[in-house]
C-alpha cells in the first residue's frame, strides 16, 4: 500500500513520529547546524525537518512527489511547497546548496532517475543528504509507520546507487535504534536506546542518515591500447639465379611470408 501525504502527516503527529522525529532531527543537525545564506530543498516529505533547516536560509523549497500528495507549507506566510514530478524538478541546473531527502527514495518508482535529476539542481560545492530505511533494520518490518513501505536498503546497494547517480557518500549516519512501539513506556525509553545504540554502533538501525556530495566528473576505465601485430617475415630462396632475377626486378632478398 502506497504512503500519502495524509498518512504522513498523521504520523509525525504521533507520539511515535513525535519521538521518531527528533530522533532523526538530532542526526541531521550533526551535519547540518545551519543553512544561512544558503538555498535549501527538501524533496519528499521533508516538512518535520525542514523548519529548523530553513531558518536565515536564502531560499527554501519544499517538492513532494504529486502521486504522494503535497500539503501547504509553512503554515504562516506564502506557501513554498509544491508537487512535483520527482524526476523533471522546476529549478536551474545547480541551484540549491543543500538537499534533504526524506520519504522519497523508497518510494520512489524510477529512483535512479531520482537521484540524477538532484544531481542536476545540485551545486556542485553543495551536500545531499539522503534519509531512507534499512534493509536489516526493525523499523522497515513493520507497516504501521510509513519507514515500513516501499523499498529499503543496505548499505551497499544505497552506495552502489549513489555511486551511479555521480553522488560521493561523505559521512554514514544511522537514527532510530529504538524499536517501533507505541506503547508508553517504549516511547519514554527510547532517547535512552537511541543514545546508547549511537554510542556503541549497534546494529538493526532503522534509517541510513547519509550525507554525500556531487561527482563533477565520471570516472573513466582506463583501456590498454591494443598492440598492432607485424606480418612475419622469412628470407626467400637465395639462389644467384633467383637473386640476380629480383634485383633485376627490384625485389630486396626478403619478402613477406
Amino acid at each position: 500500500m502506497a504512503v500519502d501525504v495524509i498518512d504522513l502527516r498523521s504520523f509525525y503527529a504521533s507520539p511515535l513520529g513525535e519521538t521518531a522525529e527528533r530522533c532523526v532531527a538530532r542526526a541531521l543537525s550533526e551535519r547540518w547546524s545551519s543553512c544561512a545564506g544558503l538555498t535549501l530543498l527538501g524533496m519528499g516529505y521533508a516538512l518535520p525537518y525542514l523548519d529548523a533547516l530553513r531558518e536565515k536560509a536564502a531560499q527554501t523549497h519544499a517538492f513532494m512527489p504529486a502521486d504522494q500528495g503535497a500539503e501547504p507549507w509553512p503554515a504562516e506566510g506564502p506557501s513554498l511547497s509544491a508537487p512535483v514530478d520527482p524526476c523533471a524538478l522546476p529549478l536551474p541546473d545547480s541551484s540549491m546548496d543543500r538537499i534533504l531527502v526524506v520519504h522519497a527514495l523508497e518510494h520512489a518508482s524510477h529512483p535512479r532517475d531520482m537521484l540524477a535529476e538532484l544531481w542536476r539542481v545540485l551545486a556542485p560545492s553543495g551536500r545531499l543528504i539522503l534519509v531512507t530505511p534499512n534493509r536489516a533494520g526493525v523499523w522497515a518490518r513493520f507497516d504501521h509507520t510509513p519507514f515500513g513501505h516501499g523499498e529499503p536498503y543496505s548499505r551497499s546497494q544505497l552506495r552502489a546507487l549513489m555511486r551511479e547517480a555521480l553522488f560521493s557518500p561523505i559521512h554514514w549516519g544511522e537514527a532510530l535504534y529504538a524499536p517501533p512501539s507505541e506503547r508508553r513506556i517504549a516511547i519514554r525509553a527510547a532517547p535512552t536506546i537511541e543514545k546508547v545504540g549511537r554510542a556503541l554502533s549497534l546494529p538493526g538501525y532503522g534509517l541510513h542518515v547519509v550525507e554525500a556530495t556531487k561527482l563533477l566528473y565520471q570516472p573513466v576505465a582506463f583501456r590498454q591500447p591494443a598492440r598492432r601485430v607485424m606480418p612475419a617475415w622469412k628470407p626467400a630462396l637465395a639462389a644467384p639465379g633467383r637473386l640476380a632475377e629480383g634485383r633485376a626486378e627490384g625485389e630486396g632478398p626478403f619478402s613477406p611470408a
